[in-house]
């Protein structure tokens, strides 16, 4: 139950093997579960086997606590959302893929959706379709535009932007220098960070540059007028590869370590490698962030069996992304139970009328007015203050009633 390429040892190749696996002891009459996510450039093909091995895990913890309508396994079709898309466009290339999900394949579900360029794009056909969505990114309206069938357990960059706004005017930051990828994820970090800020009030001053996540390989001259402006903080919102190139580049004009450093992606949550590639210029960063770590006494059962399931598998404590793959999974198959049918729109009503066990306690997913098929969960931001930390280590800054320590500004000795 695939669709795609394969290589030989590649991100598209272990998914896949992830996924045979799962339904090799999926059984007679699985449910039937699509998997549309990145497996191969150019999206993120390390996020799309993230997610298929929390999908994965998803599955078997299903199937060791009893299966779902008397006995029955989960079973996946995984679709690359980028097959194609290096010839015409991501978007073109995930609606062939949610079309064939839903059409050809007749899945129950689909999960996996990650990039926010095309996200949207795959919620309108699957509302077309009635097929329910679950994504896995923060884009502002996918939720928000209140369908039917589009549903979510992540935070919105909505969600957490005030945070990090209410924080800057904590730290009495006046001149805030924006760096932004020109993706949908770094443009909408970008312009809700300077939208809140004028809607709260708040007194910030911006200076901004948006660069070309594809092709920009150099920012040293906008670094250099932002240190030429003097800035009280720079607010990073680029994805990944340019997340570290600012940091690297914003070491070498002398603009970090020296200046606070807040990014919109949470990337350095991902430690062994932020230290590897940031080095110590990252030091001091602040960003956005679930209280999902190894050291949180919030862990409920089903979360601690996923931790330990994945450090046994993979040797690391898991991305949110794989985290917010399993959580889907397993919601879905405690909806198909509460149907009692596989049947699409008996799901939905399954969804938004259940409560549902999870990493960090029950979940539902009401029509609210500021939530609608939503349930994010909380979150703070937390800081390293030494080299080499782990997300275990690092210190929650805000709010207050949370905080694990105080700020330490970067230019403390």
């Amino acid at each position: 139950m695939t669709g795609g390429s394969t290589g030989t040892d590649t991100q598209e190749a272990r998914a896949r093997a992830e996924v045979a696996e799962v339904n090799a002891a999926a059984g007679p009459d699985p449910v039937r579960l699509g998997v549309l996510t990145p497996l191969t450039g150019p999206g993120d093909a390390t996020a799309g086997e993230l997610i298929t091995r929390g999908a994965r895990l998803g599955a078997e913890h299903v199937r060791e606590h009893g299966g779902a309508l008397g006995g029955r396994q989960i079973a996946f079709v995984l679709q690359n959302d980028q097959e194609g898309a290096a010839a015409e466009t991501m978007q073109r290339s995930c609606v062939g893929g949610i079309a064939k999900l839903a059409v050809y394949d007749r899945v129950t579900a689909v999960l996996g959706q990650w990039h926010l360029r095309t996200a949207p794009y795959v919620a309108e056909v699957a509302e077309a379709f009635g097929v329910p969505l679950f994504v896995e990114n923060g884009h502002n309206t996918l939720t928000a535009e209140r369908r039917r069938t589009v549903f979510r357990t992540y935070l919105s960059v909505a969600d957490r932007t005030p945070m990090m706004v209410e924080f800057a005017v904590k730290q009495d930051w006046r001149r805030v220098a924006v760096l932004a990828a020109n993706t949908v994820f770094g443009l909408m970090c970008a312009d809700t960070f300077q939208e809140v800020a004028e809607r709260t009030g708040a007194d910030l001053e911006f200076l901004r540059f948006d660069f070309d996540q594809e092709t920009t390989t150099d920012v040293r001259d906008q670094l250099r007028r932002i240190v030429e402006w003097g800035p009280d903080v720079l607010f990073d919102s680029a994805v990944v590869r340019t997340n570290y190139m600012v940091i690297n580049q914003a070491e070498e004009v002398g603009l970090l370590p020296g200046v606070p450093l807040m990014v919109a992606f949470p990337f350095p949550m991902r430690s062994a490698d932020y230290w590897r590639l940031a080095g110590p210029a990252g030091n001091h960063v602040v960003w956005a962030a679930t209280p999902f770590r190894p050291s949180w006494p919030g862990l409920t059962p089903i979360g601690r069996w996923f931790v330990d399931r994945y450090a046994a598998r993979y040797g690391s404590f898991p991305p949110d992304n794989a985290l917010n793959a399993f959580t889907d999974v397993t919601i879905l198959a405690r909806a198909v139970e509460l149907a009692g049918s596989d049947d699409r729109d008996q799901v939905i009503a399954a969804l938004e009328s259940g409560t549902f066990d999870t990493w960090r306690g029950p979940v539902r997913f009401e029509r609210g007015a500021e939530h609608w098929h939503h349930s994010p969960p909380d979150f703070m931001l937390m800081q390293y203050t030494e080299v080499g930390q782990t997300v275990d280590d690092a210190v929650i800054v805000h709010p207050p009633e949370v905080a694990t320590g105080p700020y330490e500004r970067p230019d403390r000795r």
